[in-house]
């Protein structure tokens, strides 16, 4: 089986020019280290036997009023090998095979997994299941910043932020850039790798001082460069956030309509994530355990993972076992349609993957998300807030009192208080409670969706929830 596009594409001319930065493009060796690591597990006496190889190539620029604090850049490869014996599984990792150090690695892992305990669920992915194809996704921007470009986008959101009228100091500007990527090779035939870059931008901005102060950031982040929002829009959203924010009231306890920034709305879909995650399913941990196909929110909302999105953050064409991944409505109007699955979780519950594994060098494969959004609905946010005669608009969400086991919701929060359908003054040290059913059921899209994270939402209303105030 092929490789991903992403990974195998021509080099430009400046690119073959330099062998440090094309070098950086080139998964041959990882890809060559893998297959080598699968047949000596072989030869050593397993079963079975995947291999991955990891690329992780980073490099970052912090300034703090118009001066570099720190400047970092880190590189390296690491590998893991997963051998399989009957039902027995083990998994080891290094970054430092040298000599006849593949050999005594696939051996030591081998010897590990004849000692460790029958698990009937372990096991590689049915061929039948693997990704054949891979679509170029567009993840790699081959330009890499130099240093010196990097310091040049922190300070230019650090002087936006600083130039808001009301902003006192700086909390620091950062920007960065790095390159991941994965080569996974398996006993049963699959041979996949795919690279993605990153760039990103941050600012942190003060307003007040001593017991006043008050602080609020923004940042963009993107594979491409060209994707990212500018230095001076960061900045400056940064400012104005954290100007907004100055002198904040303290509000009584009540029960009022809750509106979330998108900044934050996505933390909503990530808690009904978590609770329909294989492992969980399994474990009989989710408070969602029992409700497959269940009316969980209205009719109109839909969730969507989607691994294949163009130039998105998460993108991938294959899985951490390599089965071939799909774009999933994970809420259909309003219904619970699956679980995310990978095989040792699928087989536990007596079901198929959903191409949702994920790992690390040194560990099995769990299952995890790609690309999340929920679908915006009709009104704008001014409208979906228009007849809250009291109510909170959330900004910032603090701590994770989210028990994913009773469907328990406590989170302390800041933003502004709405009222007679206006967001009015700013408001701090507040907890929201409630249950993530009811609140599921309740939630109401704005139409103001953009792809700025991993997980998206636009803004979103949920009524009735307890605000814990004075």
């Amino acid at each position: 089986m092929n490789s991903s596009p992403s990974s195998a594409s021509p080099l430009s001319k400046a690119e073959t020019a330099s062998g440090a930065t094309s070098g950086l493009f080139d998964q041959s060796a990882l890809s060559t280290l893998a297959q080598r690591l699968v047949e000596a597990a072989k030869r050593a006496g397993a079963d079975a036997a995947d291999a991955v190889a990891v690329r992780g190539v980073s490099q970052g620029v912090e300034v703090r009023d118009g001066r570099v604090e720190e400047s970092e850049r880190s590189e390296g490869d690491d590998v893991g090998l997963r051998v399989l014996v009957g039902q027995r599984q083990a998994v080891v990792s290094t970054n430092d095979i040298s000599g006849d150090g593949i050999a005594k690695l696939a051996e030591r892992a081998v010897a590990m997994a004849r000692v460790a305990p029958d698990d009937k669920y372990v096991g590689l992915a049915d061929p039948a299941l693997l990704a054949r194809e891979f679509a170029d996704l567009d993840l790699l921007d081959r330009n890499i910043p130099t240093t010196s470009e990097l310091e040049r986008r922190a300070c230019e959101a650090e002087a936006a932020g600083l130039a808001v009228k009301g902003v006192t100091k700086s909390g620091g500007a950062s920007a960065s850039s790095g390159i991941g990527g994965m080569v996974l090779v398996t006993s049963t035939g699959f041979h996949g790798s795919y690279l993605r870059s990153s760039h990103g931008i941050s600012m942190t901005a003060i307003s007040g001082d001593g017991t006043s102060m008050e602080r609020d950031y923004d940042f963009t982040s993107a594979p491409h460069a060209s994707d990212l929002a500018s230095p001076d829009s960061v900045g400056r959203k940064a400012g104005e956030r954290t100007v907004a924010r100055s002198n904040p009231r303290k509000v009584e306890t009540c029960k009022v309509p809750v509106v979330y920034d998108p900044r934050v709305s996505g933390s909503l879909v990530g808690h009904l994530v978590g609770a329909i995650n294989g492992a969980s399913i399994a474990r009989k941990t989710s408070f969602l355990k029992d409700r497959m196909g269940e009316q969980l929110f209205a009719k109109n909302i839909r969730i969507i993972d989607d691994p294949l999105r163009v130039r998105g953050l998460r993108s991938q064409t294959f899985d951490a076992e390599g089965v071939r991944v799909k774009k999933t409505a994970l809420i259909d109007e309003g219904v619970l349609t699956t679980w995310l699955l990978d095989c040792a979780t699928a087989r536990e519950l007596g079901l198929v993957t959903t191409g949702h594994a994920h790992r690390g060098v040194s560990s099995s494969p769990s299952p995890g998300s790609y690309n999340l959004h929920l679908e915006p609905g009709e009104m704008t946010p001014k409208e979906l807030i228009s007849d809250i005669k009291q109510g909170f608009y959330v900004t910032d969400l603090i701590g994770s009192g989210v028990n994913g086991v009773t469907g328990d919701y406590s989170r302390g929060a800041s933003g502004f208080w709405i009222e007679n359908g206006e967001i009015t003054y700013p408001v701090s040290e507040v907890t929201i409670a409630g249950h993530l059913l009811p609140m599921f059921k309740s939630l109401v899209p704005a139409n103001d969706l953009e792809f700025r994270y991993g997980v998206n939402a636009p803004t979103l209303r949920i009524e009735g929830l307890t605000l814990g105030g004075r």
